[in-house]
């Protein structure tokens, strides 16, 4: 089969959103038009078969630290190396702009943390993800050039669970669009509370639990 990547151009905007709304449970979600600005940016990579898009990546601008923000694969075509023919065109491209590396984030629950550990990423680290899904986040990484320091830890793999989002959200809307430390402080308070509701509880006489 014809594989092409090429820069997504203006027309290949409403198939990019709609790729990333039936992903959504997977993704972080971007409005229409950070696609619009990234594209004239020339930050997002399409791949191409027998001329019909399969799927594409939203990158950031081109350093020496790039990060992926966004991979998607159409379902059905997973597994069948247009996802490796994307990292490889970006990996060709951050080397020519003499970059050190790339790096993603991806949700413990995700099957491409397999895929990211075959194309040679490795996980630096692991950080706690939001509420609504309550998984972890794998921080994976991919050198350019050879590091004096690097640091390797194994991926999480945590499914997710939506108990306490239900158990939480009316008394306490949640803003999907929080980030970073943001994120990381709402998670943890929400935890918290969870945890003292559960010590109050026990203290209880059982008469009174019941």
């Amino acid at each position: 089969m014809d594989i092409q990547v090429v820069p997504a151009v203006e027309s290949d905007l409403p198939y990019i959103d709609h790729l990333q709304r039936k992903n959504a449970e997977d993704l972080a979600f971007y409005p229409r038009q950070v696609f619009e600005r990234e594209i004239l940016n020339h930050r997002i990579l399409l791949a191409r078969v027998n001329n019909d898009p399969a799927g594409y990546i939203y990158h950031g601008s081109l350093g020496q630290q790039v990060k992926i923000h966004q991979a998607c694969i159409e379902y059905d075509l997973r597994g069948q190396l247009y996802g490796a023919a994307l990292i490889r065109h970006l990996i060709d491209l951050v080397s020519a702009s003499n970059g050190l590396s790339i790096s993603l984030r991806c949700g413990s629950d995700i099957a491409a943390n397999g895929f990211w550990k075959a194309m040679g990423f490795y996980c630096q680290g692991v950080t706690a993800g939001g509420i609504r899904r309550m998984r972890d986040i794998n921080n994976w990484r991919y050198d350019l050039q050879p590091q004096l320091f690097v640091t390797q830890t194994d991926p999480s793999d945590k499914k997710k669970s939506a108990a306490l989002w239900r158990k939480y959200k009316d008394e306490n809307p949640i803003n999907s669009f929080k980030r970073g430390k943001a994120l990381t402080d709402h998670r943890k308070m929400i935890e918290d509370k969870d945890a003292d509701e559960k010590v109050a509880r026990l203290s209880l006489p059982k008469a009174r639990q019941d």
